[in-house]
């Protein structure tokens, strides 16, 4: 960057063309030809008179730059009073990163009340563009979806950067504006112009319409797979179909049994059904054939996941099927206004809803049809659709030949269940325990509150759920196993004490009308006796025992002079955790004693959960956004407890194949997901109480939010489209297939190891014994509960 003194700029200012404001503007201060009606002050940052420079583009701005401190910052405010911005919608600045590389910078505007409402601005290198931070909190999830449209855009010529912003504001009373760094490590520089306030109406028209093509693809990118025509889709189908013949070919000469286990590695007890073994400090989970088994899975294996609303922002898709046309079919209606954390602060939440993945299988695979009801002549070759409309047969087929193709063994959570009926590839299965049994809150209760184990009704919630999900399985060879629930929330949303036992606090609050209330009352009474006892025990003033039994009761935080708080907190905590696993895996002992309890998969978590799942499960199951296994675990605790582990949620994204969010373990380019993907599996081999990964999941969310919860993120093998991530996906194939020939290494060393062993005398036998209890046979439960 050219730096120019500013009787050069003064003269450059005349030659050189300026942008004009957008329409509707009002320009407060501007940085290049300042006027004493706005106070600027820094704070570990400079902003010398004379810095104004040109840029590539023609553009006149100045300098401001930050140095390397905690918070260092600018800050602009009216010369007296506060400015009026009641009538405008948009703050807006002219800006530019003066560095070759992106900053995140930070926009916190002050009402004289001491509201402040704060943007997370991820600034691009390159040319500058105006930033308009809205004045009322705002965010991609109010237009229906978890992140928003790439930026910068250009927008009727102005380059623009549309914010989200956070808190609340007086519009009616603004005393400043600053802009801040977080702790930057070096000096950070950045270019500034005109600063002012804008009314907004139609940015977020411009912004967020027509996001949409008629494949339900982004229209603001390009990548490799991106469709244009029915003809490439029918061409990249059959382009496939070749590929995945000749991996499945080679498929077929891998020393594998008919259920994907090793069938060269050691030999264990055939038991006809899924379960575990230790051998050699290994865990294993085994085939019903007795060979060892490493569960590669895939999530979601499903044709109807990937729908997405569209009442009310019609304005956001291009090319919509009009009523009566073929693919109108492919609509729907829904309601997904639940009341959990998923579901606040977004819009467009409910009513008309379309699928366009289904409607590109149709598309590809099936044959002409027209709408129900519509005249149809002979010559015209085509039918009636009717739902699914698309060939539900081919889709089964294709997508177990990929699974088998791309290396994967295991039909993950939430899938088809035709999928696991084919008897080609083993599966899981969800147990789906809903009822209306009380419910505890810990937070942000994500999928809703806690289930109260201690309420009668979720015993008969679960015996009915465990009956209706073994009702047809029961027998099944192929059925690894079922997993208990899904990222309930065990703990708080924080690192603080008060989310650590958020379980205990949650239960405290409420009335004794709930079950889980009077369990931990009674706990309590059993051991102080008074409310005396109980006084001196957690330091605090308890006049009447009914104060601890009143509504919003606010226990104490532990504390080293009291450790009787915490000591009591872990174990109500664990009491309720024996109470929630002991119930399902009694129940499913019942129904399915062939059958794995899989765990609950851990998001949030308490060592008081995980020991409890240890105990009456016959897994641990952990979702896991990392970038290996060990980031997300204490591995050295989870061996102490001596049960497999099963990681059933990972992935990687990006933002450069359509959807707009690249995850929780985002990453810079689409090429970098398969290095990543290969080493987490590489990571995951090396830890021996690790039994399986599962990838979440096989397609791309919507671009505009599936139903659910708003997530439009790219982590799918394949696309709406249907076409898979060539690069991806094979690289996902090498690392599917060098780990079982990994684990195959392993599990011969294993039995070359054990047959030494053997021919020392008996002794070795021990180190072949199954963990469950002799009373449970080889294919059932193995927890010390039963």
């Amino acid at each position: 960057m050219i730096r120019r003194s500013l009787p050069v700029v003064l003269a450059l200012l005349f030659a050189a063309p300026v942008l004009a404001a957008p329409a509707g503007q009002q320009t407060l201060f501007n940085f290049v030809r300042p006027a004493s009606v706005v106070q600027v002050a820094t704070q570990d940052a400079n902003l010398p008179q004379y810095n104004a420079e040109q840029t590539a583009e023609g553009e006149v701005l100045r300098r401001v730059t930050f140095n390397p401190t905690l918070r260092p910052s600018l800050r602009l405010s009216p010369q007296a009073g506060a400015w009026d911005w009641s009538q405008s919608g948009l703050m807006s600045l002219r800006i530019q990163s003066a560095m070759d590389w992106a900053l995140t910078l930070y926009v916190t505007i002050q009402s004289n009340d001491g509201q402040t409402l704060v943007s997370r601005v991820d600034l691009p290198a390159g040319p500058a563009q105006t930033l308009l931070v809205p004045l009322v909190a705002s965010s991609a999830l109010e237009q229906g979806m978890k992140a928003a449209p790439p930026m910068p855009m250009t927008v009727d010529g102005q380059r623009i950067l549309l914010a989200s912003s956070e808190g609340q504001l007086d519009r009616s009373q603004v005393v400043s504006v600053t802009l801040s760094l977080d702790n930057p490590k070096a000096s950070q520089s950045i270019l500034l112009e005109r600063f002012g306030v804008q009314d907004g109406e139609g940015v977020v028209r411009a912004v967020y319409g027509s996001l949409v093509d008629g494949y339900g693809q982004s229209t603001r990118d390009r990548w490799p797979e991106k469709v244009a025509s029915d003809e490439q889709l029918k061409s990249a189908a059959s382009k496939e179909q070749q590929q995945l013949k000749g991996w499945l070919a080679e498929r077929e000469k891998a020393p594998l049994d008919r259920f994907g286990g090793l069938s060269q590695g050691p030999v264990f007890k055939a038991s006809g059904f899924f379960r575990t073994q230790k051998r050699d400090g290994r865990w294993f989970l085994v085939t019903p054939e007795g060979h060892p088994f490493y569960s590669l899975g895939v999530n979601t294996l499903a044709a109807d996941n990937n729908r997405t609303y569209v009442a009310g922002r019609e304005w956001m898709f291009n090319d919509l099927p009009k009523d009566g046309e073929p693919l109108a079919v492919y609509y729907g209606d829904g309601d997904n206004r639940g009341g959990n954390g998923a579901d606040r602060g977004r819009g467009y939440n409910s009513g008309r809803w379309y699928d366009f993945y289904r409607a590109n299988l149709q598309r590809t695979y099936g044959a002409p049809c027209a709408a129900a009801g519509a005249a149809v002549s002979a010559s015209d070759q085509a039918t009636p659709c009717a739902a699914p409309g698309f060939d539900q047969k081919r889709w089964l087929g294709h997508t177990l030949d990929r699974l088998q193709a791309w290396g994967f063994n295991t039909i993950g959570n939430w899938s088809a269940p035709a999928l696991g009926l084919a008897d080609r590839v083993p599966y899981t299965l969800p147990l789906s325990i809903v009822g209306d049994y009380a419910s505890i809150s810990t937070g942000s209760d994500w999928w809703g509150g806690m289930p109260d184990p201690f309420d009668p009704r979720f015993a008969m919630a679960t015996e009915r759920a465990v009956a209706i999900a073994a009702r047809d399985h029961r027998d099944d060879p192929w059925l690894i196993g079922y997993f208990a629930d899904n990222e309930l929330a065990w703990a708080g949303p924080g690192n603080d004490a008060k989310s650590r036992f958020a379980l205990a606090y949650g239960t405290l609050r409420l009335t004794t009308d709930v079950p889980a209330k009077r369990a931990f009352l009674k706990q309590l009474r059993d051991k102080y006796r008074n409310q005396q006892g109980l006084s001196k025990a957690w330091g605090i003033d308890l006049p009447a025992w009914e104060l601890l039994e009143d509504p919003g009761f606010e226990a104490p935080l532990p504390s080293p002079e009291h450790p009787e708080i915490e000591a009591d907190y872990r174990h109500f905590q664990r009491v309720f955790a024996d109470t929630y696993f002991k119930t399902i895996a009694d129940s499913l002992k019942w129904h399915a004693p062939n059958h794995l309890l899989l765990g609950g998969r851990f998001a949030v978590s308490t060592p008081e959960a995980v020991a409890s799942c240890a105990q009456y499960c016959d897994v641990l199951s952990f979702n896991m956004y990392t970038l290996k296994p060990q980031d997300g675990q204490d591995f050295t605790y989870l061996r102490s407890l001596d049960k497999p582990v099963l990681v059933t949620e990972f992935n990687f994204g990006s933002r450069d194949r359509g959807p707009f969010w690249g995850a929780v373990t985002e990453l810079a380019r689409e090429e970098e997901r398969g290095p990543a993907y290969a080493n987490f599996l590489k990571q995951a081999l090396s830890e021996p109480s690790i039994v399986g990964v599962h990838w979440f999941q096989y397609l791309d969310q919507p671009v505009t939010g599936r139903l659910l919860d708003g997530e439009n993120g790219h982590f799918g093998l394949v696309g709406i489209t249907d076409v898979p991530f060539q690069g991806f996906v094979e690289a996902v194939r090498r690392g599917n297939l060098l780990a079982l020939e990994q684990l195959g290494k392993a599990a011969q060393l294993a039995r070359a190891q054990a047959e030494q062993a053997a021919a020392s005398g008996p002794a070795a036998e021990n180190r072949d014994a199954p963990s469950a209890r002799p009373e449970a046979h080889a294919g059932g439960h193995s927890g010390n509960g039963h």
